[in-house]
């Protein structure tokens, strides 16, 4: 649904000069109903000056009466001159001068860790060009050296749900391809949710395989003849003066 001109203004100019619900006003400039309620008590958007949506022809008369005489009318934009024309830009993303400085580090994670994405997929995500790419996945990059691979959810590059639906599709056109894939590898090309829920693979050093299995009463896996072990028998060792008297009585 497209939204008028200036929504913080709009919703300012409603509240002061009609009777419409916050929940219809709420809708239709695109807000949450608690921030109306909050530009009502003065609390949110203070010293916004209204901006009159009827004389921006944007908004009818008749529209705004409806809309007070109906609680559950849903107010309807008469005209976006802002949105006449618009297209959908193609290409990579906007990325905040702020947060530009990060997009090397979100590279060199994604190429670290997800190397199966392709570089359209990787510019897509951080808002970045092929030959950056490339120069990182080359080590070429003129700041390789204090470069870190930082996650670009992490850095506010990309939202979760996008970087899973990449991987997603990653993981399908592997598969497509019919290309082996280890354990690793399939852990890799999981989402988030899918990966948190598989149970943690038992691992256990070859340095002390086997040794479970051992049994003081018969050597290992409790199988073999052998002669009982005590415990007990490694604490009572026979005392220095015993062993001199037995040997006297020998000599004599």
């Amino acid at each position: 649904m497209a939204k008028p001109l200036m929504t913080k203004a709009t919703a300012v100019w409603l509240i002061d000069n009609t009777t419409i619900g916050f929940r219809q006003i709420a809708d239709f400039v695109g807000m949450h109903e608690l921030e109306i309620q909050g530009i009502a008590d003065g609390d949110v958007a203070a010293g916004v000056k209204g901006f009159d949506p009827i004389a921006n022809n944007q908004l009818t008369q008749e529209e705004i009466e409806k809309a007070e005489k109906d609680p559950t009318h849903k107010l309807r934009l008469k005209y976006n001159p802002a949105a006449e024309g618009e297209e959908k830009r193609r290409g990579p993303r906007y990325t905040p001068l702020s947060k530009r400085q990060d997009r090397p580090n979100a590279i060199l994670w994604l190429v670290k860790f997800h190397p199966e994405l392709v570089d359209a997929q990787i510019a897509r995500l951080v808002g970045t060009t092929k030959p950056t790419i490339q120069s990182v996945r080359e080590r070429t990059h003129w700041n390789i050296s204090n470069m870190q691979p930082i996650d670009p959810v992490a850095l506010g590059l990309c939202k979760q749900s996008e970087l899973d639906a990449a991987v997603q599709k990653a993981a399908a056109k592997k598969a497509s391809e019919g290309g082996p894939m280890d354990d690793d590898e399939r852990r890799k090309l999981l989402s988030t949710e899918q990966s948190l829920g598989m149970a943690p693979e038992p691992k256990m050093p070859t340095a002390i395989e086997g040794l479970e299995t051992f049994s003081l009463s018969g050597g290992s896996g409790g199988k073999g003849g052998g002669d009982k072990i005590d415990a007990e028998s490694f604490f009572n060792l026979p005392d220095a003066d015993e062993d001199d008297d037995e040997d006297d009585d020998t000599d004599r």
